[in-house]
């Protein structure tokens, strides 16, 4: 899998390729946005609805004046600000003026019924809650929550409580400086784990400045994003492998990310066409669907580079059959869990100086960290090619649960 050492009855699993250095001592907004001089007018997000592009510079000043409106809507450093959005340039600016803050993001699925986004509000305390208006009915009735709309504003109630985003990104965007340390947290996404209801997985700076780094920093990154990219962001920023191996390490790499907000494939399959994407992360129906859709000649999809699958296991039939669509293409998977980071595999066929991959592989362990196979039954860890259970160590793994 990768190399292996036995450190005394231990056998651990490292990254073929070498450690780095990590910049951990940086908040995560500085690590994503450093070097922002050299690509200020760089495109950041397009928006796939409207083809709205903004530029790095743009996408800075527009977090940091949302810091200073959540800041002056009284959200305090470490509260929790909550969004319930599909993917769309608010969601970013959000999540990175959240960032800016000090305070802590909690994204949900649109999806949820108003008992489920009621839980997550209750359990995370969240003071703000950024949606839109289509989803009024669902929130209308938290209690102690902020709402704020990033489109048509629902006509305030009697304590005036609804604002528009607009609102937040008012003023210059000046507010007094917050020292962040390096184990405050900065995401809490909610995952059920394998077992048990959902709580709140508690990323800090720390953890997902290493985790980002593990993927695309370096001489020779283990997954090679560069600023010519224009990546594909059509699965949910609300979910952790979107939001981390996607928009962070997008933003990272000074690439361009496009914000698709709903799964179409022939929508899909027109955006790639049109923009030329040239890095596609994907789950396995997406896969699947490319894979079975009678219309990829209609478009010109040779601009594909990486054709990255994670979420879920990606059976070697089908990686085989996307290969032949695809044979420009790098295609690979990647493992990873919300408590880890997220990731704790990636193909090494995504690498800058890319290594061959069997097929149906989720790759090897990431650098900066270990990995060792445990007998569940016994606690002795296992050398290559024996089941057990995964345990990985390194500063991405999450701070605890909420």
């Amino acid at each position: 899998m990768a190399t292996e050492t036995e450190q005394g009855k231990d056998f651990i699993f490292r990254s073929k390729l070498p450690d780095i250095y990590i910049p951990k001592h940086l908040p995560l907004h500085s690590y994503c946005f450093q070097n922002l001089q050299d690509h200020a007018s760089r495109p950041c997000l397009i928006n796939a609805p409207t083809g709205k592009l903004y530029t790095y510079s743009d996408v800075d000043a527009t977090a940091r004046k949302v810091a200073a409106g959540l800041d002056r809507f009284g959200v305090r450093q470490g509260e929790v600000i909550m969004i319930l959005l599909p993917n769309c340039p608010e969601f970013v600016f959000a999540f990175l003026g959240a960032s800016y803050r000090g305070a802590v993001a909690t994204a949900a699925n649109p999806f949820f019924t108003p008992a489920e986004i009621a839980k997550q509000a209750k359990a995370s305390k969240a003071k703000v809650l950024i949606t839109q208006a289509s989803y009024y009915e669902k929130v209308r009735e938290l209690e102690e929550v902020r709402l704020v709309f990033v489109d048509s504003c629902p006509a305030a109630e009697a304590d005036g409580g609804h604002v528009h985003f607009s609102e937040l990104c008012e003023g210059g965007g000046v507010m007094d400086e917050v020292e962040i340390k390096a184990d405050d947290v900065v995401a809490l996404p909610y995952s059920s784990g394998t077992t048990g209801l959902p709580k709140g997985v508690m990323l800090t700076h720390k953890g997902l400045v290493t985790s980002i780094a593990q993927q695309v920093d370096g001489e020779n990154p283990n997954l090679y994003y560069h600023f010519d990219d224009i990546i594909l962001c059509v699965l949910p920023l609300f979910h952790i492998y979107s939001l981390n191996s996607v928009l962070l390490c997008g933003l990272r790499s000074k690439a361009a990310i496009l914000l698709m907000p709903k799964f179409d494939i022939n929508a899909l399959l027109a955006l790639i066409h049109k923009h030329r994407i040239t890095v596609a992360p994907v789950v396995p129906p997406i896969v699947l669907a490319v894979a079975k859709s009678p219309d990829l000649a209609n478009y010109d999809l040779s601009s594909i580079r990486l054709f990255k699958s994670g979420g879920a296991p990606l059976g070697k039939e089908l990686e085989d059959t996307v290969r032949t669509k695809f044979p420009n293409a790098r295609l690979g998977q990647g493992y990873g869990m919300t408590e880890a980071g997220p990731v704790l595999t990636m193909s090494l066929a995504f690498a800058k100086e890319p290594m061959h991959v069997k097929a149906g592989a989720c790759g090897t362990v990431v650098r900066n960290a270990e990995m060792k196979i445990v007998d569940p039954e016994t606690s002795q860890s296992l050398p290559r090619n024996q089941s057990g259970e995964i345990c990985i160590r390194g500063d991405q793994i999450m701070k605890g649960t909420y």
